[in-house]
């Protein structure tokens, strides 16, 4: 037999299927030891749940929101907070990446006949299901406090598509980020990072209100774009200033993401495999 056929065979489609088995096997592993720490650890999952609510409530009864609105300024704040939302909260992700780091686990786990990728991917599908959570807990507040979309469902799903696209994009970059700082209080530092980035958007008010400068960098913020999307697909007031960014919000809220994971995943996923060495 040759070498090539040899090759063909031993990567036909009975040993990838194989392969692809036992890579969702461990996933799925390591996705219901990231779960069982929920269970350990309840107190952690609710301060995520409730903080951003606690947000909600105080832009929305105290400090104020929506400065430079037509409209209901509350139907403009929700759907800036849950785009904030989305993108905030990764420090508990970053925490545990690097609480494991720490411990010797994930070393640990690369020693043992698994799939190389299951634990980052075990991390993220935990994550992406702790975002649903929140972002479920935000939308209830959100209707609580008078905040409705008009666009019917269809629209709505889209919204919740474009929210979620965005938390996995910055849910990489929460992962390299830990992998490269590798100590539990470096990631303090980071937080101080973003949250300059979460509230240089449009989440708060509309960059008309803001001087001109200021409001077309937020414009541009990748933030701006889905807090701008979800708006036009909730039929939710989104202060436009008529900008090419405001005017293609959701073409840019689909592109900031999937160009955020282009460069994010691919160098997470080397930074993982150069763990040990």
């Amino acid at each position: 037999m040759s070498a090539a056929t040899a090759t063909a065979t031993a990567t036909g489609p009975g040993e990838v299927s194989s392969r692809l088995g036992w890579a969702l096997a461990d996933s799925w592993t390591m996705t219901r030891r990231e779960l069982a720490h929920w269970a350990r650890q309840p107190v952690a999952v609710l301060v995520n749940l409730v903080f951003p609510v606690m947000l909600l409530l105080m832009f929305t009864y105290l400090v104020g929101g929506g400065r430079g609105v037509d409209g209901d300024p509350t139907e403009f704040l929700v759907p800036g907070m849950l785009a904030l939302t989305m993108a905030f909260g990764l420090e508990s992700t970053m925490l545990a990446v690097t609480q494991d780091l720490g411990k010797g686990v994930i070393d640990r786990f690369r020693s043992m006949p698994m799939a190389p990728g299951a634990v980052l991917v075990g991390r993220s599908v935990a994550d992406m299901l702790q975002s649903t959570a929140a972002l479920a807990v935000m939308t209830g507040v959100g209707y609580a406090v008078g905040w409705r979309w008009h666009h019917g469902a269809a629209a709505a799903l889209g919204a919740f598509g474009l929210l979620l696209l965005l938390r996995f994009a910055m849910l990489w970059v929460g992962i390299l980020l830990a992998m490269v700082a590798g100590r539990p209080e470096m990631v303090a530092a980071v937080q101080i990072l973003v949250w300059p980035v979460g509230f240089l958007s449009n989440v708060f008010a509309a960059p008309a209100s803001m001087p001109g400068w200021l409001g077309a960098v937020v414009e541009w913020n990748p933030m701006s774009a889905t807090a701008t999307a979800v708006r036009e697909l909730f039929g939710n007031p989104g202060g436009a200033t008529g900008s090419w960014a405001a005017e293609h919000a959701g073409l840019l809220a689909v592109l900031w993401p999937v160009a955020i994971i282009a460069v994010f995943f691919p160098l997470a996923v080397a930074k993982f495999a150069r763990l040990d060495r």
